[in-house]
């Protein structure tokens, strides 16, 4: 089974929108796939219980109360985490330790980068991290091209030491999504190209690493 950590400690980052619409990707290609929500706001199991509610036969995604539950399906092949804002000491270096790919979502305000430099620290020092038995990666979320925000998020991120795996627009077709119950995948090609797109270099990373095993 492969685990991916969607974490940072500032709330409204964007993991929920990052690790729900993570898990209707590999839904969609016919993974067997938990959603563990680890939030006591439970928003990604609510999505579930959106997505169970609105439309018959989506691509099933199994959840799992990530405070208190652990998986007992071995036949599970992907485990999605949404993690909890304020995730830090013994609670993060254990999720990290169980994880493959520790996905890191950050929107270009001040607040939010000053933040997680603190969090991006202690991940660098995870001995999972520096043995590379745990792969770290950045996104960009609800980025608008071309602004003095975006420009300031460029530069942290170039100088994270992570590797940036593409930036997210603010579009509404996420509201919308989340709605629903809805991910991305799950929506019509036409409607959601350009969203698409820009989740490929992160999709890439993944796939990559799992053409080598990991």
């Amino acid at each position: 089974m492969k685990t991916f950590l969607v974490a940072n400690p500032k709330g409204g980052s964007g993991k929920t929108t990052l690790a729900t619409n993570l898990a209707g990707y590999f839904a969609s290609r016919g993974r067997h796939v938990v959603l563990s929500d680890m939030d006591r706001q439970e928003s990604s199991l609510g999505w579930l219980e959106r997505r169970s509610a609105n439309i018959p036969n989506l691509p099933l995604i199994h959840p799992l109360n990530g405070r208190d539950g652990h998986i007992s399906s071995m036949s599970a092949q992907v485990n999605v985490i949404d993690s909890p804002a304020g995730l830090r000491g013994e609670k993060l270096s254990e999720a990290v330790k169980a994880a493959d790919w520790v996905i890191v979502p950050m929107q270009s305000s001040s607040f939010d980068i000053n933040a997680t430099q603190d969090f991006l620290e202690v991940l660098r020092e995870e001995k999972s991290v520096r043995k590379e038995r745990t792969f770290v990666a950045m996104v960009g979320m609800r980025v608008n091209a071309r602004t003095k925000a975006a420009l300031n998020l460029e530069e942290y991120l170039a100088q994270s030491g992570f590797p940036v795996m593409g930036h997210l627009r603010n579009a509404q077709i996420y509201v919308h999504a989340a709605e629903e119950g809805l991910s991305l995948f799950d929506m019509s090609p036409s409607r959601v190209k350009q969203d698409i797109q820009q989740w490929s270099n992160l999709l890439q990373w993944i796939r990559a690493g799992e053409n080598k095993g990991v």
